[in-house]
């Protein structure tokens, strides 16, 4: 039995491992660690990928949603619009403000927030909307622009899982007032360890970020905002720089391993992601398929060495984290829907034609 694991980093990582190894040894060398040169230099070469003025590195894709939300003034007494089926981090950054999320449900091909939802949840409290780029495929942004305009509301990206996606030719990171990006081990573009970064082409803004992320500080010991240590450290900078000219490769990597799947998984007890398009550029940061057997599913393909994960078994509104909203269960169906069906399957650069050839011929002979 072939074993295929959900992710496995270490073919990317063995690609590079000299110059990671270099990389680590340069700033080990300058030994400086916060704020220094891989940093700047980070932030310039991501801006410049992304299409955007500013990047500013921060310590999380949560903190970089924190600070956006905190530098639009959005605290209290407010609202903002949050899908329905996203990973809590998007919620919680909400939540720290002190605001409230207000959940919307996504398209079901989709798994991202639905356009034609959200208007009826907007109220004089809804500051803005947070559109999600969920599993690498960019949400649907012109009718969320037209909708922010119309209410003059902020467009905040999740961008965490949408590294070099694009949406009508435009990248995510670039298509609202501002983007939080995670660079977690596991994203098409990771670090070594937590890190993360947001992007805008607001200068006022980016400069608020950087503040509020340096406890406060706009210089050394002068403080104009109650800040929080938040900084994306030299070493995490430097590992981003030596793999930043390798995404695209990766990204197309995964999309033929995406290509094969849509292609050749046939097994009508299964239903597939949408694919890849000229106004959806899709980077599959994961690859999501729908099962109504899904529990059956996962434990079958676990005994044939297969690694799968739900993304998300439970979803925000019945977390107990956020009973405090008083949604129940029935609330949000489309989001309850996605949750009792969806499994992502393996893919990672480096997995093999003969891993993806095993994984297609499981599924099919699912039944």
């Amino acid at each position: 039995m072939m074993k295929v694991p959900f992710v496995d980093l270490r073919p990317m990582h063995d690609s590079i491992r000299k110059d990671l190894d270099n990389a680590y040894a340069g700033v080990m060398d300058e030994s400086w660690f916060i704020e220094g040169e891989q940093d700047k230099k980070f932030e310039e070469e991501w801006a410049a990928y992304c299409g955007t003025k500013y990047c500013v590195g921060v310590g999380c894709g949560l903190d970089a949603l924190t600070l956006i939300l905190k530098a639009m003034d959005i605290g209290g007494g407010d609202e903002v619009i949050v899908p329905s089926n996203t990973y809590i981090a998007t919620a919680l950054a909400v939540s720290y403000t002190g605001a409230t999320p207000v959940f919307v449900e996504p398209k079901l091909e989709t798994f991202n927030i639905d356009p034609d939802k959200i208007e009826e949840k907007i109220t004089s409290n809804t500051k803005a909307i947070i559109a999600v780029h969920l599993q690498g495929r960019c949400a649907d942004m012109d009718p969320i622009k037209a909708l922010a305009t119309k209410y003059h509301l902020k467009i905040v990206e999740d961008a965490a899982q949408a590294h070099g996606a694009k949406y009508k030719g435009i990248r995510a990171g670039a298509l609202g007032d501002a983007a939080g990006w995670s660079f977690y081990p596991g994203k098409n573009l990771g670090a070594l360890g937590d890190a993360g970064c947001v992007t805008t082409n607001d200068k006022a803004l980016a400069d608020k970020v950087r503040a509020l992320g340096n406890y406060g500080s706009d210089y050394k010991y002068h403080h104009i905002y109650k800040g929080v240590n938040s900084r994306l450290d030299e070493i995490q900078a430097a590992f981003l720089r030596v793999k930043l000219p390798h995404l695209e490769e990766w990204n197309d990597y995964r999309r033929k391993v995406a290509a094969r799947y849509l292609k050749e998984i046939k097994n009508p007890l299964i239903e597939l992601p949408l694919p890849t398009s000229d106004e959806f550029e899709h980077i599959y940061h994961v690859f999501v398929i729908r099962c109504d057997r899904r529990d059956e599913l996962k434990a079958y393909l676990d005994e044939k060495g297969i690694g799968t994960v739900e993304h998300y078994p439970v979803p925000m509104h019945r977390q107990k984290a956020y009973e405090d909203l008083h949604i129940p269960e029935g609330a949000l169906p489309v989001c309850e829907e996605i949750s009792k069906t969806v499994l992502s399957i393996p893919m990672y650069y480096g997995i093999t034609k003969e891993q993806v050839s095993y994984v297609i011929d499981t599924l099919n002979a699912f039944h």
